[in-house]
């Protein structure tokens, strides 16, 4: 499904959305200058416009038509908006905003509540501010240790639905950490607002733990067997041996669509993270997949 390219449409949908996910104001005593559904939209556009805080706060002030969406008597302060940033990425209210969309996604029949076909995968984004770390290994076949570099960086796990491009849940990480570590998390996330009938993953998400617990959900799996050593031996486990005897190639191959949110996520909003610490980057990560369904709800 296409994204909208029209801040507008991000706008309305944004500021509405927020407006049937959080309170106007954080609590009684806010200043109540500007209202948490505001300041959600701002952030949204700031995404959508691959900008900073300076740089949303000057597209606001040039915008009459974003004023006036917005309800905005005066265009709030980058330093405001650093401010709301923090408080307004924290997971219990991304993950407000997030069931929030998908709602809106399900109320104009955009998204179905039975989803019938989904996928995981992780995907990692750029950072300068990434750590390095140096471990020591002995070269194959000689006696002499080599210096190996390994590098950190932020990472997502989604679920998304095949259909809509939707994402379903995010889950926040640090690479290059496997993909699998994240594979219950992002179901359990994902079955609060959403049902999944089948479910899709490579063989980086293959173990029979990670099929008995999506089928125990009801969440029939389609996981291929790692590739391993040539063998005439089936894999272990009851579903690990029917995914080597009876694959479903048909419906793995809408795996990709997973692959295409990934894409499009990066082509529209940015690979790159601006954020320093790592929880900030994991509160940009999910500010960027609320982003994306914005864009795709419009």
């Amino acid at each position: 499904m296409k994204t909208s390219k029209s801040p507008k449409a991000v706008a309305i949908v944004a500021y509405a959305t927020a407006k049937r996910s959080l309170p106007p104001y954080l609590h009684l005593k806010s200043p109540k200058k500007f209202t948490q559904h505001q300041l959600v939209a701002c952030l949204v556009l700031k995404e959508f416009f691959t900008t900073d805080y300076r740089g949303i706060e000057e597209i606001l002030k040039d915008s009459s038509d974003l004023q006036k969406i917005l309800e905005l008597e005066e265009i709030p302060h980058y330093t405001t908006l650093q401010k709301a940033a923090h408080r307004l990425t924290r997971k219990d209210t991304l993950d407000k905003l997030i069931k929030g969309i998908l709602k809106v996604a399900v109320k104009t029949k955009i998204l179905k509540k039975n989803v019938a076909l989904s996928a995981i995968d992780g995907t990692g984004f750029e950072s300068h501010h990434i750590s390095a770390y140096f471990v020591k290994r002995k070269a194959k076949g000689q006696e002499i240790y080599q210096m190996t570099t390994y590098t950190t960086y932020p990472k997502v796990g989604i679920v998304v639905d095949s259909d809509t491009h939707l994402v379903l849940s995010g889950i926040p990480e640090r690479g290059p950490y496997p993909d699998i570590v994240h594979f219950e998390k992002a179901i359990i996330e994902a079955e609060k607002n959403i049902h999944s009938k089948i479910l899709t993953a490579d063989a980086g998400y293959d173990s029979e733990k990670s099929h008995l617990f999506a089928r125990e959900r009801n969440i029939r799996t389609i996981i291929p067997p790692k590739v391993g050593r040539q063998t005439i031996k089936l894999p272990s486990g009851k579903w690990r041996k029917i995914m080597a005897i009876r694959f479903n190639q048909k419906l793995y191959g809408q795996r990709w669509q997973v692959e295409t949110v990934n894409s499009m996520i990066k082509r529209n909003l940015g690979s790159f993270l601006r954020a320093k610490t790592y929880w900030s980057q994991c509160r940009e990560m999910m500010l960027r997949l609320f982003t994306h369904n914005v864009m795709v709800v419009r």
